[in-house]
C-alpha cells in the first residue's frame, strides 16, 4: 500500500529572499532524513522523494466566478507550509506510521501520511 507523506515546515522560518540558498539547519534536517530515505531503499518501502520550491514562487490555480484563474503565492496564508513530499510503500498504514513518527522525532517538523488511491479506487 502506498502513502504520501507530506512534511511542513513554520511558514515564518523559510526567507524567500534566500529560498535557493540552503541554511545550517536545513542542510542538517536533509542530512538526517537521508538515514531514513537510505533505510527504506534497503528494505524496499521507498519509492520517491523530493523538497518543494518556496511558497513565494508557486503559482495556484482556481476556479472563481471570473473564470479560471492564476495568481502568485500559495492559495491562503499560513503558519505551516509544505516544504517536501515523500511516497513510500508499506504493508499497512500502522508501518507507514511509525516510519513517520520516527522521522518526526528526529526532524521535529509535523508530517501528514495520505493514503494514495490504486487503480483499482475506481471500480
Amino acid at each position: 500500500m502506498k502513502f504520501l507523506v507530506l512534511s511542513y515546515t513554520p511558514a515564518d522560518s523559510w526567507d524567500g529572499e534566500t529560498a535557493d540558498v540552503p541554511s545550517e539547519e536545513a542542510l542538517a534536517a536533509f542530512a538526517a532524513y537521508q538515514v531514513f530515505e537510505k533505510e527504506l531503499r534497503e528494505t524496499g518501502e521507498f519509492v520517491t522523494s523530493e523538497g518543494l520550491g518556496h511558497p513565494v514562487v508557486s503559482t495556484t490555480v482556481r476556479k472563481t466566478s471570473a473564470g479560471v484563474v492564476a495568481t502568485d503565492g500559495p492559495f491562503a496564508e499560513l503558519k505551516e507550509v509544505l516544504a517536501s513530499f515523500a511516497v513510500i510503500d508499506c504493508v499497512s498504514l500502522e508501518r507507514a506510521t511509525d516510519i513517520v513518527k520516527r522521522m518526526v522525532d528526529v526532524l521535529g517538523e509535523p508530517m501528514e501520511i495520505r493514503p494514495i488511491m490504486g487503480d483499482d479506487f475506481a471500480s
